[in-house]
């Protein structure tokens, strides 16, 4: 019986992590998509959403049988309660970059984005690549030391972020209000992606210190 519970518990680690290089792949294809105007990459990317919401529904599943037949308690119970959230977050960092490839196949065969921000947009799916990929790795290892590393990265998507906003506010934009839009939507996608990252990374804290989950 306990070898069926440990069972249980590892599955939620290695569906989590299998969450991580998932959204790691969609991102990183959703940016070499919108950078190239790829439609071909962004299809692939919309597709293998698919995968990201059927591991979402398996953890809630195990996660809710363990707690309603199990009843864990201290960090088997964090852990299981924890887990619910971390999918969900998970689940929404794959919708964003659907949403930008989603983005790349309403403008083809036109650009998605002027060409002078290719640079800006590289960096934040550098960022992003990055950051998910640390996340993945804080729930295989529980190493919370990598939090802080995760927060520079979420910062660094902050500020392009702030840095585009300004662009399309300032009287030198050229391309219209459509395009306007579309950037600051394409940039919103980006940082909030930082942000449901380092939730996982927090999630993980609480989970291994037991002090209480803070935004």
């Amino acid at each position: 019986m306990r070898e069926a519970y440990e069972t249980q518990l590892a599955q939620i680690d290695i569906a989590l992590v299998a969450m991580a290089d998932l959204v790691g792949t969609a991102i990183r294809g959703a940016t070499d998509a919108l950078l190239a105007d790829d439609l071909a990459i962004a299809e692939l990317v919309i597709a293998g959403d698919t995968e990201i919401n059927k591991l979402n529904a398996d953890v809630e599943e195990i996660s809710m049988l363990i707690a309603a037949l199990q009843a864990p308690m201290a960090t088997d119970l964090r852990l299981v309660m924890g887990a619910i959230r971390m999918s969900g977050s998970f689940e929404r960092m794959g919708d964003l970059a659907v949403h930008i490839a989603k983005q790349v196949r309403l403008r083809y065969p036109n650009p998605s984005i002027p060409a002078e921000l290719s640079d800006t947009f590289e960096k934040m799916g550098k960022a992003a690549s990055k950051i998910v990929e640390q996340a993945g790795e804080v729930i295989a290892t529980r190493n919370t030391g990598l939090a802080d590393d995760m927060k520079k990265y979420d910062d660094i998507l902050d500020d392009l972020h702030r840095e585009l906003f300004s662009v399309v506010l300032s009287p030198d934009w050229a391309h219209g209000v459509e395009a306007a839009i579309d950037v600051t939507l394409l940039s919103r996608f980006y940082e909030r992606f930082g942000d449901h990252a380092v939730s996982v990374a927090r999630r993980v804290i609480q989970i291994v210190t037991g002090e209480p989950y803070s935004k």
